[in-house]
């Protein structure tokens, strides 16, 4: 399918930039002097301001969230199944603003950008990030957009947990807060897959502690490892094995050596892990999963997340999947749970789907039926 015949497509888009020369105060004490965001919108704003939805995206994401750059690109954007006309996030009713996050690698002022201060790309000095910062950010984006008040902020995964920041700092500025597959707060375990991920782009010696920007390198083979890693922890075994089972590529079980066996699983890793490693920027890769690390909603609230939502005002909307180990419907419910102790409106829906935690970008019927339900009551009652 194309631009030319996806007619449940929003079309063909162009992402924009925008410059903010003021200076932000970021969560580590330091200050950027000015930045810029690249972003697509999708629909139109109305007269009021007040259809406007904010998509924050996931640790590998970016701004082009639908529709397609060109009439010959053949995958649209990394959201496209619920974003478009009749889609979930319907841009029939909607103005959708989709970023790329402060500090990624796809436009938006990050590592591979250049430092005013050194005339050289910033690399492993920028400074480090808190969803708390990519909030802030995107706060300035919606005033130079005229956006006073999102009708809603969604997000999925990492997504997720900025959606929920936007909750707490800016609690007058979003009417609903849609929340899919997130916690409040890492695992050990998912600590532990961070780690690792990093540790196979750290073991790269094209690495050189980050400064292989200067180099002109990319470090290749770590940042591929990276991405193998997380991409294992994002299927589940169900997905895996319909997927996959344990079908051969190349080579035979009964004949030849074991080197001319390849299963299926093998191959398509490795060709994930390459095509990220051609398309994504370590020092970014590092940078965003240590955001994700140090994200914890209920910290300077006494660790008490019910307190912590006490300053929402907002109704929300939370979304699990059942085979989702990496975020799994537990701590959604932990979510839930605070939401209602906090007497915060809070709609929860756990759907039964055997894609794991990339179920949140796939076509799963029930999924987008309860997506869809949601988002028909933005802006009704409001």
């Amino acid at each position: 399918m194309s631009a030319d015949t996806d007619t449940h497509s929003v079309g063909i888009v162009s992402p924009r930039t925008a410059r903010f020369e003021e200076p932000l105060m970021l969560a580590c004490g330091r200050e950027l002097r000015g930045f810029e965001l690249v972003y697509e919108t999708y629909g139109e704003l109305n007269p009021e301001k007040t259809n406007a939805v904010l998509i924050c995206h996931a640790l590998s994401g970016h701004h082009h969230a639908a529709g397609y750059h060109s009439a010959q690109e053949r995958k649209p954007g990394w959201w496209d199944e619920c974003i478009g006309p009749g889609k979930p996030i319907d841009t029939r009713r909607f103005f959708v603003v989709s970023l790329n996050n402060l500090g990624g690698c796809h436009g938006s002022t990050g590592p591979t950008s250049v430092n005013p201060e050194t005339g050289k790309p910033w690399g492993p000095g920028f400074p480090p990030l808190r969803a708390r910062d990519w909030v802030h950010s995107q706060a300035r984006l919606a005033d130079l957009l005229g956006i006073d008040c999102w009708a809603a902020v969604v997000g999925g995964s990492l997504g997720g947990m900025q959606a929920m920041r936007w909750a707490l700092e800016y609690p007058q500025r979003l009417k609903h807060c849609v929340v899919i597959a997130a916690a409040l707060k890492l695992s050990a375990q998912n600590l532990a897959f961070n780690e690792l991920a990093r540790q196979a782009i750290f073991s790269d010696p094209v690495f050189a502690e980050g400064n292989y920007i200067y180099s002109g390198e990319v470090p290749e083979k770590g940042l591929a490892l990276a991405r193998m890693v997380g991409h294992i922890t994002y299927l589940s075994d169900e997905a895996m094995a319909n997927k996959f089972g344990r079908e051969l590529r190349a080579g035979s079980l009964d004949l030849g050596s074991e080197d001319d066996i390849e299963f299926q699983v093998q191959s398509y890793l490795r060709y994930q892990g390459s095509q990220f490693s051609s398309q994504f920027d370590a020092n970014t890769y590092i940078l965003m999963t240590r955001a994700l690390d140090f994200f914890d909603l209920a910290r300077e609230y006494d660790n008490d997340p019910v307190k912590a939502f006490s300053h929402a005002t907002c109704g929300f909307m939370v979304i699990s999947f059942s085979t989702d180990w990496r975020f799994s419907p537990a701590r959604s419910r932990e979510i839930v749970d605070a939401l209602i102790a906090a007497g915060r409106p809070v709609t929860y829906t756990e759907i039964e789907a055997n894609e794991g935690h990339d179920a949140f970008l796939m076509p799963i019927p029930r999924y987008l039926a309860a997506f869809s339900a949601y988002m028909q009551r933005v802006g009704v009652d409001d």
